[in-house]
């Protein structure tokens, strides 16, 4: 059995988007297929607006294609982005995964690793942090949830159209993870490893935090090429597909 695990983020899935879906079809067929384990930060789709989207037949193939690869062995864990925050337990259901809480601590072949999808470390973008925390309302998810569904993709797609201006009209800086944030939660669970997704600028970062030095790792979107980050006992690499 494969020990090495399998981080990817930012895949942003639409039936608009068929090459780089056929991209993720092959990555879960294949690659995916030999690791332990998969980890997926979020936003996995352009945007979730329940789960009774799985009755879609795009969506429903992704989640069939995840199933056949935790038939296969691999486990899979699922967190929440800001794009499919509200994906719940049916949907995991169908593809055999967990949900993960943001952020989740966990001890990654030995190395204590941190895992968020990232977007409350852009606590400098104040205006997509009031945002999020509406988003993330249990009670108005509850509300929005109780709403028809081409009703929610209406409101969603004004959304998504407001969320497009705003990074227009942001500078790049604002959008990115702020020095003090990551420090901060760096800090506060004990200086480990830590991978995000979110701000779709994939690098290796080294931190040094109260003497401690920190190593955090950006993952790829797949807006233009699919990409993960593979991790085992010896350390982690990016990969481009």
């Amino acid at each position: 059995m494969s020990t090495h695990s399998l981080f990817i983020s930012d895949l942003h899935l639409s039936p608009e988007r068929p090459r780089i879906n056929q991209v993720f079809f092959e990555f879960a067929a294949g690659v995916a297929a030999r690791a332990g384990t998969l980890y997926i930060l979020g936003d996995l789709f352009d945007y979730w607006v329940g789960d009774d989207e799985l009755a879609d037949p795009f969506n429903a193939s992704v989640a069939d294609a995840l199933r056949r690869l935790s038939g296969k062995g691999v486990t899979l864990y699922f967190m929440h982005g800001n794009r499919d925050v509200l994906v719940g337990q049916a949907f995991v259901a169908r593809c055999g995964a967990k949900l993960l809480s943001d952020p989740t601590l966990l001890d990654l072949h030995g190395a204590r690793t941190l895992l968020m999808h990232g977007d409350t470390l852009c606590t400098d973008d104040v205006k997509y942090q009031r945002f999020r925390s509406l988003a993330h309302s249990p009670v108005l998810q509850r509300v929005f949830l109780c709403l028809p569904l081409a009703l929610r993709r209406a409101l969603m797609d004004r959304m998504r159209a407001g969320s497009e201006k705003h990074k227009q009209g942001s500078s790049p800086e604002i959008m990115d993870v702020a020095q003090p944030a990551v420090e901060s939660v760096l800090r506060a669970h004990g200086y480990p490893r830590l991978i995000h997704g979110h701000t779709h600028r994939p690098a290796r970062h080294l931190h040094t935090v109260d003497g401690h030095p920190c190593e955090r790792w950006v993952l790829n979107d797949w807006y233009q090429r699919g990409g993960y980050l593979h991790c085992d006992s010896g350390g982690c690499r990016a990969e481009l597909l």
